[in-house]
């Protein structure tokens, strides 16, 4: 369409007139000011911090509001329940309110063990710095062999970083201060102080999850989670942390048989709350302790029902503990869903190979990469004590007979 040109003919109107346009440049639509959330570069969806910035990084940028984050546990239940811990103390920084929910341990006895932020730089990862030649000439000469053997290798970048800071760090060592604890507004709910109900219902869903759905329902509609709700006062985030759903505590049986009579029950559960996120502004993070369920499954369609998952395997008790290889790290991590929202396709990230680790103060997550096999015997006790070095020794010991018996 043509600009209307009224000063046309009129001497009296400045030149400035005729350069006028009627295009007008297009401005993005208002987006929820919160504080501890920024939009997605990828998709414009609202994301939150979960507290731990190499998962922030893994997850491309944070967790999206309205979202659910599977956390299959560990053997122990160690590293899975220090995420949901970051993710809580994250909301206790951000002054987010929090809805924590147990079965096992109280509510209360989980927010005490929230670690303690860290406001400073301090935790802030490094570049490395390149080791020196030394001035001996069989060091230098050594570290020469070193450099023209891996020389024309790509550098491998073991964190997981963004350029731009999102979210806290964190010292594990230390406690919360009960002052910063206090000050956050915290709704929970403890499977033991809520009876069961005696009235039969036609619900697939255990009684435990249909009270927790119910009490998540009264908590987003009274609070005024809710997207549709009036913007008379500002609004906020609801974090909610649902620890070890599935297990025997909660009344399910998906951990004691391969056919569980409630196979139904956490399936309908996270349909439920999959459907409540949608249309409020909150997040959740569930932990399953899926190497209890036996049906592989039953445990996929779990998976399926989350819009993101991720396992963690602790070398905590296995062979992987003792082997030189894995020493750095305290445990693999898989990405086995991401998330497809406002998109027809999800970033998966670059990297398969993850692995985690617990330093002194921090929980981070990294790329695995093993060290450089120098010398004869490291090659050798690799390759025994690496997963199916097994197979490959039976073969070449069936080459090695074989060989003898012709030259027999």
């Amino acid at each position: 369409m043509a600009a209307p040109m009224s000063g046309v003919g009129n001497p009296g109107v400045k030149s400035s007139s005729f350069n006028s346009t009627s295009f007008q440049k297009k401005t993005r639509s208002k987006l929820l000011s919160i504080p501890g959330t920024r939009p997605s570069v990828q998709n414009g969806q609202l994301l939150v911090s979960t507290g731990v910035t190499s998962l922030d990084f893994l997850l491309g940028g944070g967790l999206a509001v309205g979202a659910v984050l599977l956390i299959e546990e560990d053997r122990y239940d160690s590293y899975s329940r220090m995420i949901l811990k970051y993710f809580l103390a994250e909301g206790v920084v951000c002054q987010h309110e929090l809805f924590l929910a147990s079965a096992q341990d109280s509510p209360d006895d989980i927010l005490k063990e929230l670690p303690s932020p860290i406001m400073d730089d301090v935790a802030i990862p490094k570049p490395m710095e390149q080791p020196r030649l030394s001035s001996d000439p069989q060091d230098s000469l050594e570290a020469m062999k070193i450099a023209w053997r891996y020389q024309n290798l790509p550098k491998v970048q073991s964190t997981l970083t963004s350029s731009s800071r999102f979210g806290h760090y964190y010292d594990v060592s230390k406690t919360m201060e009960a002052e910063i604890q206090q000050a956050a507004k915290c709704h929970r709910f403890y499977l033991p102080d809520h009876p069961n109900q005696t009235a039969p219902t036609h619900s697939p869903m255990l009684e435990s999850y249909s009270a927790l759905l119910k009490s998540l329902q009264e908590v987003i509609q009274k609070e005024g989670f809710e997207v549709a709700a009036s913007s008379s006062k500002s609004r906020n985030i609801l974090r909610i942390g649902l620890h070890s759903l599935g297990s025997s505590l909660w009344g399910d049986d998906l951990c004691c048989c391969d056919n569980p009579k409630h196979a139904h029950a956490l399936t309908t559960f996270l349909y439920g709350l999959r459907a409540l996120l949608r249309s409020s502004l909150a997040v959740a993070v569930v932990t399953v302790p899926s190497h209890l369920i036996q049906n592989r499954a039953l445990m996929g369609r779990i998976a399926k029902l989350c819009d993101t998952a991720i396992a963690l395997e602790s070398f905590k008790g296995s062979e992987m503990e003792t082997n030189p290889l894995y020493k750095d790290y305290h445990g693999l991590l898989h990405v086995r869903q991401v998330p497809h929202l406002n998109c027809l396709a999800s970033q998966f990230p670059d990297h398969r190979d993850l692995a985690f680790k617990l330093k002194r103060k921090q929980f981070s997550i990294e790329r695995l990469h093993l060290p450089p096999d120098l010398s004869e015997t490291v090659s050798r006790v690799s390759r025994v004590e690496l997963p199916g070095a097994a197979s490959t020794a039976s073969v070449c010991g069936l080459s090695t007979s074989a060989n003898k018996h012709l030259d027999f």
